[in-house]
């Protein structure tokens, strides 16, 4: 007998996501909160200024679909000065909801049912619902343990004629870890000749660490002819509340993801796109500072965390730090990271939710040094005596 109202769930394995979870436990024990991504220092004040401005001015109405004229045109100076590429405001610039929908959009842009979309675990945990409300398949081929490279043989392996998409993520949530131009390189060969597409999750694009750069795959023009670049606002400027990002894709992708985003968010916090593009213009020393900001950050961070029983792992990019924790205990993460949470009184995310099959015996927890140097100061204290 069916029961008037039951639910059969789209996404059945879905609960409240890890980052949630631990969030709401810190507020419930009082601990210090380095899990969930977001910093806790002041957004820039010439930003804040321009917002206030911008809401002054009027400017409070729904934005054009694809974001304000001003705002595309900046993202394109500002690519074409990084990347040495220069997409074209109107048909090729999408502002979105965050880098979350623009992602969220994509998916469902251009994965049909039954189609196979490749992920590199760890990795973010909104790909694969989004792909499952697609319709697609997730297959997940893990990334290399401890230095988190790619292992191309199994990515190789993993592709089949039923692949629509790979994302692809660097500098990696949650690991740090970057591309460099070699697998660029070797992405370029796995997907020519091809029909295969590629999603570029490039949020932490500005925020790379010891001389090293961020290769994007819009430095190759052969790449970038099939793929969706994302980017973030929120990450750059310190006020992820804002969710403000935007998508880089050829014409006919760009078309595919409009077609999916006019119906999806429409449109996105206007006076804010005003902000960004004053904020582009007026100050790109922002961005272009921005690894240099968070560099000794990691190094003080990561120097702290020797005086405690938790190994840092190298942060080649992004500003979290992976720990292993097996010096301290051998619970497996999800239940480390409640008890250090309640006894403790320190925020972690474990690793295993980034996995669509976590590694048994893997000991590592994430922990986001884009604090201030009092939290992480106060944190600390509270990990030596663990």
């Amino acid at each position: 007998m069916s029961v008037p109202g039951a639910v059969h769930s789209k996404l059945p394995a879905v609960g409240t996501t890890i980052f949630t979870v631990m969030s709401q436990l810190a507020a419930e024990v009082g601990a210090i909160n380095l899990g969930q991504g977001f910093p806790d220092f002041s957004v820039p004040t010439f930003l804040m200024d321009a917002l206030t401005r911008a809401m002054n001015e009027g400017r409070n109405q729904y934005a054009p679909m694809p974001g304000i004229p001003a705002l595309r045109q900046a993202i394109a100076a500002k690519t074409a000065s990084c990347y040495g590429t220069r997409p074209d405001p109107e048909t090729e610039i999408t502002v979105t909801s965050g880098a979350s929908e623009a992602i969220f959009s994509v998916i469902l842009s251009v994965v049909r049912a039954d189609d196979e979309v490749i992920v590199l675990d760890p990795c973010y945990d909104l790909y694969e619902p989004a792909i499952a409300l697609a319709g697609g398949l997730c297959r997940h081929v893990r990334l290399c343990e401890r230095d988190f490279s790619i292992d191309w043989t199994r990515l190789r392996a993993a592709v089949t004629s039923r692949t629509r998409l790979i994302i692809v993520n660097s500098p990696n949530n949650p690991t740090g870890a970057i591309w460099s131009a070699e697998d660029v390189a070797q992405l370029t060969a796995l997907t020519r000749e091809t029909e295969i597409l590629v999603l570029s999750d490039e949020v932490y694009e500005h925020i790379v660490y010891d001389g090293q750069w961020h290769e994007s795959v819009l430095r190759n023009a052969e790449l970038a002819q099939r793929s969706f670049v994302v980017s973030s606002f929120g990450k750059t400027y310190h006020c992820t509340g804002w969710r403000v990002g935007y998508c880089i894709a050829p014409t006919a992708l760009t078309t595919e993801l409009r077609k999916v985003h006019q119906y999806n968010t429409f449109s996105s916090f206007t006076p804010a796109q005003w902000a960004f593009a004053n904020m582009l213009q007026a100050h790109p020393e922002h961005y272009r500072e921005l690894s240099g900001f968070y560099q000794p950050k990691r190094d003080r961070f990561a120097a702290q965390l020797a005086r405690t029983r938790f190994v840092p792992l190298p942060v080649p990019g992004g500003y979290f730090q992976v720990v292993d924790y097996s010096k301290v205990s051998a619970l497996p993460d999800v239940e480390f990271a409640r008890w250090l949470c309640t006894e403790h009184g320190v925020a972690v995310i474990p690793l295993s939710p980034f996995y669509g099959k976590a590694v048994e015996e893997q000991r590592l927890v994430r922990l986001c040094f884009a604090k201030d140097q009092s939290t992480l100061d106060a944190a600390i204290a509270r990990l030596e005596g663990v």
